[in-house]
């Protein structure tokens, strides 16, 4: 007889209620199984990076990370896992960050560790964010790994590059600079494209490994030992073939062209440690140092590092400049010089400035480092100030529309330091610009990962524009990346060094160049529209 569930009374329990025990679910923050799981694989995604660049390796952990997203039974329970993840991300990549304020700008060791833990906590809200809406949306599960996914975590990404001043590092899309099929996308889409493909191609591995279980399962079941094909692993593998064939076809295209003659470039690394830098001994040993690798350059154009002299332009002795001036006359070309510099209203800038035969020029960085060059909301964080022991607290930005220094027969679009990070700002300077240069002091991150890092976002850059990227660095790295994003010139790090080549200018403009950001936002937002109206249907 069929029960009715309307009338029916509660059975009796055999256990009385007070001894039922109460199923928790776990806290946010809360260590078991799957966070530390989750965290582990975090930190290995940074090996997909700089130095080790093992790209495929974030597409197999990011293909983890949703399958244990999977299998979370809450929105809060995935965002956790997410934040785990994250947090073992940062912590392992961006470590370095406590060499920075700890070593070099003398905070406290545990002030210093406990800001990393905070910086990096922060940072892992991101992902966390992710696997929230990848819950959320009630929508296919084909839908969430290959649409919502991707598309959340590339907004995310996208959002971290500019919310407080912004902190892009280590997007996933990185990783596959610059030798994966993946970073054909860069100069089309540039580095968030990129990163909508990676974490695309682990939605989709995801699912090639599900339809391979299938097949096995049901060859398992089947009773005459045939083996059948699961429908949709071939759908499911072609995809991914195609997305990964898109982008080597992508990275066979010749974006800009050859502009003018060759030159030759000398970038120099004085190798001044950060702790004599700002001191009179170091002085005297930067003036020489840097004297004397100038001047045995014949280069057409020749490169300092960041703020490579420690004094304000105007009391840099005049025979200094002088000697630099008359030499890159002599060879016919431009010397360009990293050097703080303060205006007659008083305001300071970290500054590029040219001398030689062009005009004399200056590039003032806009884009300046939070507790490092400026301190944001002073009233409320200006105590921080008191335990750093960093030089030149408080620069003020430069013009976001500045234009290429035209020197050494090329037009070269400067950025400073962290400033190559931030792709949309550099194209501010294209299609007009025919070189990129990239001027450091890295020394603040020690002996760390951070400069094979802040390299491969060079490379970046370098692919999106289709321009060469010239890097000059106090300590390392010194190099040169061509218009694929290929180091081909590097220099020892912790060495005084002087890296000589020729370059080629580039002209044109890759889609990236002329439209920026633009596209793979529209394309996420619309794959997140089409993402909720999926699981609206589903209600």
């Amino acid at each position: 007889m069929p029960h009715d569930f309307g009338s029916a009374k509660p059975a009796p329990s055999a256990t009385p209620a007070s001894s039922v025990p109460i199923v928790r679910r776990p806290r946010f923050f809360a260590l078991d199984r799957v966070t530390i799981a989750a965290f582990l694989l975090g930190a290995a995604t940074v090996a997909g990076f700089a130095p080790l660049y093992l790209f495929p390796l974030p597409i197999v952990t990011l293909a983890a990370l949703l399958w244990l997203w999977r299998g979370a039974d809450t929105p809060k329970r995935a965002a956790a896992i997410g934040w785990w993840f994250g947090l073992g991300l940062f912590l392992t990549g961006v470590s370095w960050v406590y060499v920075s304020l700890s070593t070099f700008g003398a905070m406290p060791a545990p002030l210093a560790a406990f800001f990393t833990f905070l910086f990096c906590a922060f940072l892992a809200l991101f992902p966390a964010v992710t696997a929230y809406c990848f819950y959320a949306l009630r929508s296919p599960p084909w839908m969430k790994l290959v649409v919502i996914a991707p598309a959340a975590w590339t907004l995310t990404e996208w959002v971290r590059g500019w919310i407080f001043t912004g902190f892009p590092w280590l997007a996933v899309g990185y990783s596959q600079v610059p030798s994966s099929p993946l970073a054909g996308y860069a100069p089309v889409l540039g580095i968030f494209g990129t990163s909508l493909a990676t974490v695309a191609s682990a939605g989709l591995l995801v699912l090639v490994v599900e339809a391979v279980r299938s097949r096995h399962r049901q060859a398992a079941a089947a009773t005459d030992g045939s083996l059948p094909l699961a429908r949709p692993l071939i759908p499911l593998t072609t995809a991914f073939l195609a997305l990964w064939l898109g982008g080597y076809a992508l990275k066979q295209v010749s974006w800009t062209e050859p502009a003018g003659e060759p030159v030759e470039v000398t970038l120099l690394q004085g190798n001044i440690p950060q702790a004599i830098k700002w001191t009179a001994e170091g002085l005297r040993t930067t003036l020489n140092r840097y004297r004397e690798l100038a001047l045995a350059s014949h280069s057409k154009l020749i490169v300092f590092p960041e703020t490579a002299i420690p004094l304000f332009l105007r009391d840099i002795p005049a025979e200094y400049l002088a000697d630099l001036a008359d030499h890159a006359r002599h060879n016919g070309g431009d010397v360009l010089i990293g050097v703080p510099e303060q205006l007659a209203t008083g305001d300071y800038y970290n500054s590029v400035i040219s001398l030689g035969m062009s005009p004399i020029q200056a590039y003032r960085k806009s884009h300046l480092v939070p507790f490092g060059e400026f301190i944001p909301v002073r009233p409320v964080l200006g105590w921080i100030v008191s335990v750093l022991a960093i030089p030149l607290q408080d620069f003020s930005r430069g013009a976001i529309d500045q234009q290429p220094l035209a020197v050494a027969g090329q037009r070269v679009a400067l950025n400073i330091c962290y400033e190559d990070v931030f792709g949309e700002e550099i194209i501010r300077q294209l299609p007009q610009a025919t070189l990129l240069v990239n001027v450091s002091n890295v020394a603040w991150f020690g002996h760390s990962i951070a400069p094979y890092q802040h390299l491969q976002i060079s490379q970046a850059r370098a692919l999106e524009t289709g321009r060469y990227m010239l890097r000059a660095t106090n300590t390392g790295m010194t190099g040169i990346v061509d218009h694929r994003g290929t180091v081909v010139e590097i220099a020892p790090q912790f060495s005084t060094a002087a890296v000589t080549a020729r370059v080629q200018g580039y002209s044109g403009a890759t889609p990236y160049v002329r439209i920026g950001n633009t596209a793979v936002l529209a394309l996420c937002a619309l794959m997140l529209v089409a993402g909720a109206w999926f699981a609206r249907r589903r209600r």
